[in-house]
């Protein structure tokens, strides 16, 4: 079942961190946890598993930490969404092989296609909308404002 948890919330906010605050290093998770306030423990499990997913690139030494694996453009909203509902362990009643005739056979098809209209929406909506989003607001880039283009 579809549902915003701390987890998913926490995920969002860091992949849209690392894309709105890069610059040519890497982000570090301590620089999540400071900018958006994540708890480490759930920060870091999220991290890895969207290492795992593709969505981002753990980069190991001293200077390392996390860059997105591909375009800002080419990652939604809906992407983080099914990398972390996949990692939370809840039962979902509507896969329950139980159930009234009218509960199997009218309301869990309206609620499968509400969450299918909802990830639909999700998966328009890209981290680049979402850093255009933080721009508009006046959101200041950390990355942005450290590049230097003199020569």
């Amino acid at each position: 079942m579809l549902r915003l948890s701390k987890k998913m919330l926490y995920a969002i906010e860091a992949v849209l961190d690392i894309a709105y605050h890069a610059a040519s290093e890497p982000v570090q998770s301590r620089e999540i946890t400071r900018r958006q306030e994540i708890p480490r423990r759930y920060l870091e499990q999220a991290l890895q598993q969207l290492v795992r997913s593709n969505i981002l690139i753990g980069v190991r030494g001293p200077r390392g930490g996390y860059r997105l694996a591909r375009e800002r453009r080419r990652i939604s909203v809906g992407d983080i969404v099914r990398v972390v509902r996949d990692l939370e362990t809840s039962d979902d009643p509507i896969l329950d092989a139980g159930g009234s005739e009218l509960g199997v056979k009218v309301v869990r098809p309206m609620w499968i296609r509400l969450q299918e209209g909802v990830m639909n929406e999700l998966d328009n909506v890209s981290i680049d909308d979402l850093c255009d989003n933080a721009a508009e607001t006046d959101i200041v880039s950390e990355g942005r404002k450290n590049l230097d283009f003199s020569i």
